[in-house]
């Protein structure tokens, strides 16, 4: 009897032995995968910072034990969110400037201006975020009063699109700005021949000439400050849309000390240097980090009337915006990426800066497939440019753009062309994916208030009753594959990250409702309970 038991014991502990260790084993929850049949599950088991294992609960406990078990409790679990399009390092310096967001006059703006500099003097004052759209006036400002309170200190009060700038006398002249400026691609304006301060699109770069360069300290300060709060989100790749050389190597330099842990799809700025090493050095590609785009702009923005129109604006007769980057340039730069492996992506807000962008993919990736170039924000189409996106190019939108713009857009586009604008759900429909994005910090960082746009095309008031222009809202299961899925496919990492399959990265974010289910009205207030990367907690 005795041997018997023996034996029994051996076989129970040789039992045991034949699991599989593991790291973590997650149960009890309510996964949506994301994988090819969008299949749902309740555990996951974890290795070596990627998914091993993914069933119900019972089964994955039977394979596997683990050094770490967490019981999800029944709540939502998702894909590591991806941000498509963001300005990731840009985020990181507004914590560092004056925070103009929401501002609802200029005096506002003056107050605020002059608060942060009474706090933080500076020798140099940098704000952002003014947004004229929401003032009573809503016209843009003028620099007087920003030369009666700073005379002889540089001020610069960037727009929220970034896209525009309001600077002082003191700025202009460090510049040499002067009434008999000549400009291209964007605006000096005036009025009655003198100038106001305002500087919108290509005059900006004159500015930006005479603003004081971050010191090291400070760039890196700005970058973890950036993923702590893209982190609390459940934001666990973010791809940034324009970054320089010296970005993009600090990125890597912290990502491999252990200082830096978000994933970055960098996009690769749109300037000489920055092409003339990246496209021949290739793509660059680790686990944190991947180069193999150019950001290149169109034109500029909706709010600021850069955005460039085939016909006037509604609401300022002949004015048509401009191309921030002339078409002859823009047929040249595609024709110089498509011959590399190099993606193009490409800022195009207004209809005719589509079709120009548009057309000039067409023939540069003539013969060339799998390329996956993108448009932008894709904001304003003409209904018969639609049908470009059939081939391959993928539409780079971001949905809080439609929520915040609707209460302008039809006076700066008219009844008819606006039909056209942030229609995500016809660019769905031509491109078979798009893949979705905020903005921030042109909007607001929460991921969740991306979904809601997508889905209820309301503001967080429920405004307008029913939604805006709904025929183009998107399904839960659209959004929440083009906030990941599919903005990993238009990255090239759907391999690697996107769903919740064995093999890929365990970046997952456990979510405090249920997303795919509770009231849209509901959807802004979800939040990132915890957030993994790698397998690792993060929150």
């Amino acid at each position: 009897m005795k041997k018997i038991l023996l034996i029994a014991t051996a076989l129970l502990v040789f039992s045991c032995n034949t699991k599989d260790e593991v790291d973590l084993i997650v149960t009890n929850a309510n996964i949506y995968t994301v994988d090819a049949d969008f299949s749902k599950a309740s555990s996951v088991a974890i290795k070596d910072g990627k998914f091993v294992a993914v069933g119900d609960s019972e089964e994955i406990s039977k394979e596997y034990t683990a050094l770490e078990q967490l019981d999800a409790e029944g709540k939502t679990i998702v894909p590591g969110l991806i941000d498509a399009h963001c300005h990731f390092y840009g985020l990181g310096q507004n914590q560092q400037v004056v925070d103009l967001v929401g501002t609802e006059s200029f005096d506002e703006v003056l107050e605020k201006v002059a608060a942060f500099q009474k706090e933080r003097p500076s020798e140099f004052i940098w704000g952002r975020g003014w947004d004229q759209n929401d003032w009573e006036v809503k016209e843009f400002p003028t620099k007087a009063k920003l030369d009666e309170l700073f005379p002889d200190i540089p001020v610069v009060l960037e727009r929220i699109d970034g896209h525009a700038y309001l600077v002082n006398q003191k700025v202009l002249d460090m510049a040499g700005i002067t009434a008999d400026t000549e400009t291209e691609g964007g605006e000096i304006v005036k009025e009655n021949g003198e100038i106001t301060g305002v500087l919108v699109d290509n005059p900006m770069g004159l500015v930006n000439n005479v603003i004081p360069q971050a010191s090291l300290e400070q760039k890196i300060q700005a970058l973890k400050d950036a993923e702590r709060i893209s982190l609390d989100y459940g934001l666990t790749t973010v791809n940034d849309a324009g970054l320089s050389r010296d970005i993009i190597e600090l990125i890597d330099s912290l990502q491999q000390a252990d200082e830096l842990s978000i994933r970055v799809y960098a996009m690769v700025s749109n300037y000489p240097e920055n092409l003339d090493y990246f496209l021949s050095k290739g793509i660059i590609k680790t686990d944190g980090l991947n180069v193999r785009s150019v950001k290149v702009y169109g034109d500029g923005a909706l709010g600021s009337r850069g955005a460039a129109l085939r016909a006037p604006y509604s609401d300022k007769p002949g004015h048509f915006g401009a191309m921030v980057t002339p078409v002859d340039q823009i047929e040249a730069l595609a024709q110089r990426i498509a011959a590399t492996d190099y993606q193009m992506n490409t800022h195009a807000i207004g209809d005719s800066a589509n079709i120009v962008v548009l057309r000039a993919y067409e023939k540069a990736l003539e013969g060339k497939t799998d390329r996956r170039w993108k448009v932008e924000h894709a904001q304003v189409i003409s209904p018969s440019d639609f049908d470009y996106f059939e081939n391959g190019i993928i539409p780079s939108v971001q949905p809080t753009h439609a929520t915040s713009d609707m209460y302008w857009a039809e006076d700066r586009l008219g009844e008819e062309r606006v039909k056209g604008a942030y229609a995500y759900k016809d660019l769905l429909d031509k491109a078979g994916m798009v893949a979705l994005g905020t903005d921030f910090p042109v909007e607001q960082v929460n991921p969740f208030l991306t979904f809601y746009a997508a889905v209820a095309r309301q503001d967080v008031e429920q405004y307008p009753e029913g939604g805006f222009q709904m025929e183009n809202a998107l399904s839960r299961e659209e959004t929440l594959k083009g906030m990941t899925i599919w903005a990993a496919y238009s990255n090239f990492e759907e391999d690697e990250k996107g769903s919740i399959e064995p093999g890929k990265f365990a970046d997952f974010v456990i979510l405090s409702d249920d997303i795919m289910t509770i009231p849209s009205e509901e959807i802004p207030n979800v939040t990132a309970e915890h957030v993994f990367l790698g397998g690792v907690r993060k929150k």
